[in-house]
């Protein structure tokens, strides 16, 4: 009896280990991504990588719903990486915005030490 029991239990065991889950928490991961990006003030508009991450993220939702879960996991995925990468790209632009005014009144300090 066990030795029949076995291969069935072995069976079931690959065949669960087979399918994918559905991908609730990346989908979730993905989303806060997308919000803080946009929080930030990054507009779709304005950044091509905020613009890819909301396509692949439709699309892995459209992946989810037609239950190809591994594609869809792998979207979201694609898709946070490239809200992450949206939002670094504000901030670098941002931290060289500043940079430049700190240059502009060091010259400008420069000057007014110069001129004494």
């Amino acid at each position: 009896m066990i030795n029949r029991t076995l291969p069935v239990l072995l069976a079931l065991g690959l065949a669960a280990c087979a399918s994918d889950p559905a991908p609730t928490e990346q989908l979730r991961l993905t989303e806060q991504a997308l919000a803080q990006t946009k929080s930030l003030g990054v507009a779709s508009e304005q950044s091509a990588s905020l613009r890819q991450a909301e396509d692949k993220f439709a699309q892995a939702q459209a992946a989810m719903q037609d239950g190809e879960n591994k594609q869809a996991r792998q979207l979201a995925e694609q898709a946070e990486l490239d809200a992450r990468l949206a939002e670094a790209e504000h901030l670098n632009g941002k931290g060289r915005e500043q940079l430049t005014e700190l240059n502009q009144r060091i010259g400008r300090l420069r000057q007014q030490l110069g001129a004494m």
